[in-house]
């Protein structure tokens, strides 16, 4: 047991080291203050040439992960990265296997797409505990990794909902019957988003889900789905799916039942020209974008914030929302329409991986 002036004793050393350790950040921060731009730019160099930043998308060859991966790749290359990616395409072994792989590699940083919040935690975890910074695209695993770059899916959801009850819910003198088109049931897109949805659609009597399934992100599974509900509900007020291009289904549905006036089509998504094509020909009554282009740069930019800082992988949570922005006729152009990008050039490693 220490005495009183050992306490005492023990008190002032630990405030000399406090003072130690402040006195020396303030000296660090000192310095940097008088180091020239030149000498600055020098160091953001020496953080970042010569890094590695790998891209594992659910596949390429779709608008939103191929303008993920241009951005990415555009950005990397300018400032001397390497940039690699992995094409699973769409199958959840293959991502599991190209995952291995690229953990195997120990890439500085990793941005990776989820397709589910469980199929991809292990290794997500694997790669921080070994040294490489972990950013999670647009939808998180439970496995909360160093940064989170994407769209607030609960608030994407309650957006949505909100417009929907203002076409079709209590004073409207619809049928308040509404139509929900999930994705994958297990990917944070669909668990959150659904919940934001229906919290706000449970505050109004007037709306009346018929009909909440999953459509695997497929546009002809959307299409089937909705044909069976447009055929039994023909006074639907409205449908709501989770990706533009999965939508486009359930909306080509409702219009082969000669219902695309009557039906409010609401989709969200990443806000390509082909998103913007089906708000512009009718299909969509409105469209709620999250700026793909805009995740891109903020993906990079939380890389390079986890290089410069030197924090250790795993050691942060970061997130990085996108402001979502409703697009319809009078808006559905132009800036707000990103083209469609060219898929990133994949090398023999990556071809293999989507063939297994």
């Amino acid at each position: 047991m220490l005495t009183a002036n050992g306490r005492r004793l023990a008190g002032l050393a630990a405030a000399l080291a406090a003072a130690a350790l402040v006195g020396g950040t303030t000296a660090a921060l000192a310095q940097e203050e008088t180091k020239t731009a030149h000498e600055l730019r020098a160091d953001y160099d020496k953080d970042l040439k010569g890094k590695t930043i790998a891209f594992l998308p659910i596949a390429t060859g779709v608008p939103l992960m191929d303008e993920w991966g241009q951005v990415i790749k555009t950005e990397a290359e300018w400032r001397g990265m390497r940039f690699v990616i992995r094409d699973p395409n769409n199958n959840p072994a293959a991502m599991q296997q190209a995952l291995t792989a690229l953990v195997d590699e120990k890439p500085d940083v990793l941005v990776v797409q989820n397709p589910s919040v469980t199929l991809l935690m292990k290794e997500l975890k694997r790669a921080e505990q070994q040294g490489t910074h972990v950013i999670q695209m647009n939808m998180s695993s439970n496995y909360k990794s160093d940064a989170f770059v994407g769209a607030d899916w609960y608030e994407v959801g309650r957006m949505l909902a909100e417009d929907v009850v203002k076409q079709c819910g209590s004073g409207t003198k619809t049928s308040g019957e509404v139509q929900i088109v999930q994705g994958e049931l297990t990917a944070a897109a669909s668990v959150d988003q659904i919940a934001g949805i229906m919290d706000v659609f449970k505050q109004d009597k007037a709306i009346k889900v018929v009909s909440n399934q999953a459509a695997l992100w497929d546009a002809n599974n959307a299409l089937n789905i909705t044909s069976t509900v447009i055929q039994q509900h023909p006074d639907l007020c409205a449908s709501v799916g989770f990706w533009g291009i999965m939508q486009s289904g359930a909306a080509q549905a409702i219009r082969n039942a000669g219902k695309i006036n009557q039906v409010k089509v609401y989709a969200s998504g990443e806000g390509s020209q082909l998103d913007c094509d089906q708000v512009m020909q009718g299909n969509f009554y409105k469209f709620l974008s999250y700026k793909a282009g805009e995740q891109g740069h903020d993906a990079f930019f939380a890389a390079v914030s986890l290089l410069e800082n030197g924090a250790k992988p795993g050691s942060r949570h970061d997130e990085y929302y996108t402001r979502p922005v409703w697009l319809d006729k009078t808006n559905a152009s132009g800036a707000n329409c990103y083209p469609l990008p060219k898929p990133p050039q994949t090398t023999a490693q990556n071809q293999n991986d989507a063939r297994k």
